[in-house]
């Protein structure tokens, strides 16, 4: 499999964590990445350490849940590098808050983020990746959303709405050679909340633990090097791609179980998806 050069992709929450692995992954694989984040100064640091290892990136303030701001970071994309192949977002915040002390301000600003985020970056890239023929929309989902953690009511539901997303938009975004789909981490990672800064100050016996974010990356890297209509609507786990990549190469032979531990979730999508190809819907 040949991988991306030429590609160009966005990344929202690129700052640290798994955004900034994937813009990582990116970049090192020869696309030009625009890594966005609302905090600048993190973003700045992510954003030279991937330069410094040889990558295309621009780096660009973001507010996911404000659609014009979204908007004109597209429209910056475009005028810069005249296309926009891939967009992953990542941003999300998940302030451990009970039920009964989550305001009504905080669940909104929380699910702006994670669910907003996707829809106002789905419709900033939709004319362009239209007008290519082609793109890729992918969604970073969470075990979260099947499990339902406590103090975490709006950061589940966040999370489990992307997958209500990607389902639902599949089929039109399929119209268009636009695939859109979910990965999940899969492996144990650095939290969301937790930030560069805090990271140095930790114990390694606390960050041993957790996956190098560039290599998850690589599951996205795989997904957006796929053609659009050969996995549209699906919810992918970025450990068992990697897993399978290194063991059997980018070129594995695809199967459920190879992509995720919720195997049978995904075949009973598969065949309603024929069902559906078939009735001509």
């Amino acid at each position: 499999m040949s991988l991306p050069k030429g590609q160009v992709a966005l990344i929202t929450g690129a700052g640290r964590g798994l955004g900034w692995g994937i813009a990582k992954a990116f970049a090192s694989t020869g696309a030009k990445v625009c890594a966005t984040d609302i905090n600048l100064d993190e973003l700045q640091m992510g954003t030279k350490e991937i330069s410094n290892c040889g990558g295309t990136v621009m780096s660009c303030h973001l507010d996911v849940a404000d659609a014009k701001e979204f908007n004109q970071v597209v429209t910056n994309i475009v005028d810069k590098w005249g296309r926009l192949d891939v967009l992953v977002h990542t941003a999300a915040v998940m302030p451990l808050i009970s039920f009964e002390n989550t305001s009504y301000e905080t669940w909104w600003w929380e699910l702006n983020i994670s669910l907003g985020g996707l829809f106002n970056g789905a419709k900033a890239s939709w004319e362009i990746m239209k007008s290519q023929g082609r793109g890729h929309i992918i969604g970073v989902a969470s075990g979260a959303s099947y499990r339902g953690h406590i103090n975490e009511i709006a950061y589940c539901v966040g999370k489990h709405g992307q997958e209500g997303f990607i389902k639902s938009l599949a089929s039109e975004a399929g119209n268009h050679n636009i695939a859109v789909n979910t990965i999940s981490p899969g492996k144990s990672i650095k939290p969301t909340g937790i930030t560069r800064q805090a990271v140095t100050d930790m114990s390694k016996d606390i960050t041993t633990g957790w996956t190098d974010p560039a290599n998850l990356g690589r599951a996205f890297v795989w997904l957006s090097n796929q053609e659009p209509t050969q996995y549209n609507g699906l919810s992918f786990s970025a450990g068992s791609l990697v897993d399978t990549i290194d063991s059997e190469g980018w070129d594995f032979d695809f199967t459920p179980e190879k992509v995720t531990p919720r195997a049978e979730d995904m075949i009973t999508r598969l065949e309603w998806q024929n069902q559906q190809n078939k009735a001509g819907i």
